[in-house]
């Protein structure tokens, strides 16, 4: 479902993701697993087109997203070029993206963010979608008229997941969930992360910095380390591996 071959992306003159590939096949959970500032986050926003590629190619259902192709001028100095679409139109082909600190809108609605959750959608009925958002978080509908910057940070998460689901995609990118969380209500997230997957067939690419959870929960899964993938495999093999059990599961 989801390519990216070989990616690179630069903050200014960091290199903050370096030739960075994966995988994501449709119906699979995959995790990203690593330390605060590893890149995790930067390859879920190159994805959705935040970040600018300096090489690499990205697609999603065989059709490319962005290419960054390197050219030499006649004096040797290299420079990038980058097509691609524009980041808003990945909602109307299926991308759904939860972003790191849940990003809802403060001012205005529980109903009415999940409803800037569907605008890119043809049909206009969301009835359903509604019932099956509240049917995940039902604490959404007792709150539905409550100003978004009101609720407590676990209904924040529950509402950027919601309003992503309104527009029913095809694959989701989620972004650090977990954070800030009480242990409670991470596990209770989680396991709406793994029924949205089994009961919709949802695609989901997770970063996540609780590795235990993320794996346990994952198909899946790459390890990466300073802006590079070093490790990848089924995502109980990754669990089992020494090393990410020492540096990232506390053992």
């Amino acid at each position: 479902m989801l390519t990216v071959e070989n990616i690179n992306v630069y903050y200014g003159a960091i290199h903050a993701l370096r030739n960075v590939s994966l995988q994501v096949n449709q119906g699979e959970i995959v995790s990203l697993i690593g330390a605060n500032g590893a890149g995790k986050s930067s390859i879920l926003r190159t994805i959705s087109g935040l970040n600018k590629l300096k090489g690499g190619k990205i697609s999603f259902l065989d059709k490319v997203l962005y290419e960054s192709k390197t050219k030499k001028n006649i004096f040797g100095n290299e420079s990038f070029t980058t097509t691609g679409v524009a980041p808003h139109s990945l909602a109307k082909m299926g991308i759904g993206h939860v972003p790191e600190g849940r990003r809802v809108f403060p001012h205005m609605s529980v109903k009415e963010n999940l409803l800037m959750g569907a605008y890119s959608r043809k049909d206009r009925d969301f009835s359903e979608s509604f019932e099956n958002v509240f049917e995940k978080f039902p604490r959404l509908k007792e709150r539905i008229k409550q100003p978004a910057g009101t609720l407590s940070g676990g209904e924040q998460q529950m509402l950027a997941m919601g309003r992503a689901l309104m527009n029913q995609p095809k694959l989701l990118l989620m972004d650090e969930p977990s954070m800030g969380l009480a242990p409670m209500l991470v596990e209770e997230i989680f396991d709406i992360i793994k029924e949205i997957n089994s009961k919709t067939g949802t695609t989901i690419l997770l970063v996540e910095q609780n590795a235990h959870l993320a794996l346990s929960i994952a198909h899946r899964g790459y390890v990466i380390e300073t802006g590079e993938i070093i490790l990848e495999g089924p995502a109980q093999e990754l669990a089992n591996n020494p090393e990410v059990r020492k540096a990232y599961l506390g053992e």
